[in-house]
């Protein structure tokens, strides 16, 4: 059984910098794409970002150039590093991954429908 447990939310200001990770267990981490989505109270899911096995990375536009997802196979986890945090960063963010070995277009990895495993969540809080 796969299992994914994120650790690393919390409460940022404005303009600050968080990491947070995901383990993943129960198969091959590095032979399947891994995501990351967010939610906040209210809203619906959405995409973040993406990582194909092979490193290619996804974005949504609303944090391009501020966050960075990365991989390391060795420990089974992925990261996000969020950088220059903001208000409507706040949310619960997820990990999720698939079951199949497959990235496909942007726009695939950007689909939740496309992920079959998710965590538990984080809460990240940016005050002003």
């Amino acid at each position: 059984q796969v299992q994914l447990v994120e650790s690393g939310g919390g409460l940022v200001q404005v303009g600050g910098s968080l990491r947070v990770s995901c383990v993943a267990s129960g198969r091959t981490f590095r032979n399947y794409p891994m995501g990351w989505f967010r939610q906040a109270p209210g809203k619906e899911r959405e995409f973040v970002a993406a990582i194909s096995w092979g490193g290619h990375a996804d974005y949504a536009d609303s944090v391009k150039g501020r966050f960075t997802i990365s991989r390391d196979n060795a420990k089974d986890t992925v990261y996000l590093q969020m950088n220059s945090l903001k208000p409507e960063d706040t949310a619960v963010y997820y990990c999720a991954t698939s079951n199949r070995a497959y990235y496909g277009a942007s726009s695939y990895a950007a689909d939740p429908r496309n992920y079959d495993y998710w965590g538990q969540g984080t809460q990240v809080t940016v005050s002003s």
